[in-house]
């Protein structure tokens, strides 16, 4: 997949030198996330695994012959497309943004590519906009993402609920196209797989009493209920209203419900409730892992934040493969840095790469989460299993 396209190491350290002029001068990035709204306990640490990759590319002096990588935080909601797209067109157009990691959230995402990437040619790398529906959005070659599509999660989510003895389950589900695109592939594949999908039924957030949606889905039945949504939004609502009703006391819990807030609200209550996040056993999560708890981020345990690390990481690595931080000449080499064949770099080797990608040498960015990009807009990735145990959010194992 690589491509030798880079006359010397002299000519790539001498564009980046034209560009940069030396250590002095700036690399903006957007970091637009939703630091309001319904996983604003998420995004915090999110944000601050993305700002740790480039104050490392900083540090290091080594990013187009020593530029200073400043990120720029901009406010997603996760929910408002309006409020997101106006925030990331202030990247751009106020900030002078480069390449912006994120947007989190699925429909938020679709809408800055569409209304402000493409038409402005800046790179997004989202660290958790799971929605099928983005693997085929018209994005000019500019928009990847760190996390698995729920195609994927779908599949796991269904395997999970079939080991743990699940035989018949109901399903709500944020009313977006994450959680729309997310509860249709649950049930497709616990259909599949010979599970029952009694009923199925969206879910409005930020409303104070859940009881006859939850209603409405117990007289379906079922062994567990499904909670397509988010943790500081409805899906803690849903939760709350079937367990004071007695119409569920198991339930299946996809990524946006997985975070200490759920653990905080819920306790033991809910033991034995299985979840699903992107997640990997592999050597560069142990390494982010340390690096997060040296840099004592709080919330750092949480999901993707390795994610939003190689986001950011890898819209550096590319700037340096192409000798430019203009997203037109820097895109087409982030499939190059993310895949083999190169040297494997892992979480905290970011100047190592640049060094290598500087000399004419090739990288596959391993990063935290065992980083593959196999096609446009879509990721290889594994799953972290959960299951609730003594109040606690536990790994079960990986797939």
């Amino acid at each position: 997949m690589k491509k030798f396209l880079m006359a010397s190491a002299a000519t790539a350290l001498m564009a980046g030198s034209a560009f940069a002029g030396g250590h002095g001068n700036e690399v903006k990035l957007g970091v637009i996330l939703g630091f309001t709204g319904p996983i604003e306990s998420l995004t915090p640490a999110m944000a601050a695994g993305a700002e740790m990759a480039m104050a490392e590319v900083t540090e290091s002096g080594k990013l187009m012959g020593g530029a200073k990588v400043t990120p720029v935080r901009a406010d997603s909601t996760c929910v408002d497309a309006g409020a997101a797209t106006a925030a990331a067109e202030r990247l751009i157009t106020s900030d002078g943004v480069k390449g912006i990691m994120g947007a989190d959230c699925s429909g938020v995402t679709g809408a800055v590519l569409a209304n402000v990437a493409v038409p402005n040619g800046i790179v997004m790398i989202s660290p958790s906009a799971t929605s099928p529906a983005l693997t085929a959005a018209e994005d000019n070659g500019l928009f990847f993402r760190t996390a698995p599509s729920d195609a994927r999660q779908g599949q796991v989510v269904a395997e999970v609920m079939i080991e743990a003895g699940i035989k018949s389950a109901a399903v709500t589900y944020t009313n977006n196209d994450y959680g729309k695109g997310l509860a249709d592939s649950i049930a497709a594949a616990f259909k599949a797989a010979g599970g029952e999908v009694t009923a199925t039924a969206a879910h409005e957030d930020g409303k104070a009493d859940y009881s006859a949606e939850v209603g409405a889905l117990a007289s379906a039945g079922g062994d567990a209920l499904v909670v397509a949504g988010y943790v500081d939004q409805g899906g803690p609502g849903m939760i709350r209203a079937a367990l004071d009703s007695g119409a569920f006391d198991t339930f299946v819990l996809p990524d946006g419900m997985i975070g200490s807030a759920l653990e905080e609200a819920f306790g033991d209550e809910i033991d034995g409730s299985v979840g699903t996040v992107p997640g990997t056993e592999s050597e560069g999560a142990s390494m982010m892992a340390e690096m997060i708890a040296a840099a004592n981020i709080e919330g750092g345990d949480g999901p993707y934040v390795g994610e939003s690390y190689d986001a950011a990481a890898l819209i550096m690595l590319a700037m340096q493969a192409a000798g430019s931080t203009e997203a037109g000449d820097y895109k087409a080499k982030i499939m190059d840095v993310a895949n083999a064949p190169g040297e494997k770099i892992y979480p905290g080797e970011l100047g190592k790469a640049l060094e290598i990608i500087a000399g004419g040498g090739d990288v596959d960015y391993v990063g935290a989460t065992a980083v593959e990009l196999i096609g446009p807009g879509e990721a290889a990735g594994g799953y972290r299993q959960l299951e609730m145990k003594g109040g606690k959010l536990t790994t079960v194992k990986y797939r």
